[in-house]
């Protein structure tokens, strides 16, 4: 069944986002992870990778087109038939909307932010404003689950909340508007759920509402208030998990719910299934799962910045995730490694044969990594615990001026030593680029 490639959202303020080159032409097998496009945005241009392997059919946009978010650009086909030649993309026609659609309420839209090629849709972990309330472009709107992590987002626009478009436990697909910022406070905010048979559930005191609905709105808590953390603690009981690990679990036979009841945090994800497999009949019960080591260190300063456009400057480094790799590898001690350096969108892994920058370069196509470094700094993200991945994982997050480093591993990847000192290590090399350079 051919796959839409869509123009991806990569902030929430963001509302087309321009093409840059194609790096595939119609007709042409792609592989998943091969880089389909280059696309720009006010912030920066990243390379989108082909969520999976067929070929690159239906092609709308050309090379210096601004394409709409959640515009569909070209199709992953099992055969290179359809495939034609490019042509500008056309901005999307106004489709009529029924009553208390997005349409008829002034302001900006929302939408489920894309944040991974391969992501279809979102799990809409809660709501941190309500209708009606005021919001600042920077607060944090809504919490979103992948199947790769759990993020917040915020409102990208100064206004008041007029709708409310989805429930805390729906999943939502990409693209799709689920909340509406507007520019004066509305006198009667929406609130309803994202399914096509969900009924609209204004705010209380809406004159439109049967009493019973109108006493049930005030009764019904807040998810903003009642923030899932546990299984006890979620809408309806839920389990909250990744849309893939839903999947998965249901192909494979497994209860997500088993994981619930041995005390494993949610949401859960993908990795989580090998947990799962592994936990006795239920009978057993309650025997302790492998360690995780999770080691956290906090740098007053963030001296990587600097020296980044020191780099690009005085030695003509232009790609800071090759210094981010080269630095992350050097700290491993054991060389050489191969390093992925991976944001919120498509990433790459480098090889590094030796201390020396000017020896870290892209490995090849296929390249398992030593060690994952995920650059978070440009995120609202503030605190990772993800748990073990298939090798140990480094996030870099923003902690005031400075930055806090989370090193996250299975017992079985890294001794306690080992861990200690990667950590340290990368922490020195991170606050004092140059330093460990001489």
């Amino acid at each position: 069944m051919p796959h839409e490639v869509i123009m991806p959202a990569l902030g929430m303020a963001q509302d087309t986002g321009q093409i840059l080159a194609w790096h595939k032409k119609p007709g042409e097998a792609v592989s998943a992870g091969d880089v389909l496009f280059e696309v720009e945005t006010d912030k920066a241009a990243m390379e989108v990778e082909a969520p999976k392997p067929g070929y690159l059919t239906n092609v709308t946009a050309e090379a210096g087109s601004d394409v709409p978010v959640g515009q569909v650009i070209a199709m992953i086909s099992e055969t290179p038939e359809g495939s034609g030649t490019t042509a500008r993309a056309e901005p999307a026609t106004a489709t009529p909307a029924a009553p208390d659609e997005p349409a008829d309420i002034a302001g900006h839209e929302v939408i489920m932010p894309t944040l991974g090629m391969a992501q279809d849709t979102g799990l809409l972990v809660g709501w941190l404003k309500q209708p009606g309330e005021q919001v600042a472009a920077d607060d944090v709107l809504f919490k979103v689950e992948t199947d790769k992590s759990t993020m917040e987002v915020n409102a990208g626009h100064d206004g008041y909340v007029a709708a409310l478009l989805a429930e805390a436990g729906e999943e939502v697909p990409v693209g799709h508007v689920i909340a509406v910022i507007s520019a004066e406070k509305p006198e009667t905010p929406l609130r309803r759920k994202a399914g096509p048979a969900a009924s609209p559930v204004t705010s209380p005191g809406k004159d439109t509402l049967p009493s019973e609905a109108r006493a049930a709105s005030v009764n019904s808590p807040s998810p903003a208030t009642h923030l899932p953390k546990r299984a006890e603690r979620e809408a309806g009981g839920r389990v909250l998990a990744s849309p893939k690990a839903r999947r998965l679990a249901r192909e494979q036979g497994l209860e997500l719910e088993r994981l619930a009841e041995a005390g494993h945090p949610q949401p859960f994800h993908v990795k989580d299934l090998e947990a799962l497999k592994t936990l006795p009949p239920k009978a057993a019960a309650g025997v302790v799962a492998g360690v995780t080591r999770r080691l956290t260190a906090n740098l007053a300063e963030d001296g990587f910045t600097t020296f980044v456009t020191w780099a690009a400057d005085e030695a003509g480094f232009k790609d800071p995730a090759a210094l981010l790799a080269g630095l992350a590898g050097a700290s491993l001690q054991h060389l050489p490694v191969a390093v992925a350096v991976e944001g919120l969108g498509a990433g790459h892994v480098y090889a590094v044969s030796s201390a020396l920058l000017g020896q870290v370069s892209k490995a090849e196509a296929g390249t398992v990594p030593d060690l994952r470094v995920r650059d978070l700094r440009a995120s609202r993200i503030g605190c990772v615990e993800l748990g073990a991945e298939e090798c140990p994982v480094m996030s870099i997050t923003r902690s005031g001026s400075g930055l806090e480093l989370t090193l996250e591993c299975a017992a079985d990847q890294l001794s306690a030593r080992d861990a200690m000192s990667l950590l340290s290590n990368f922490a020195g090399r991170m606050e004092q680029p140059l330093r460990h350079l001489l």
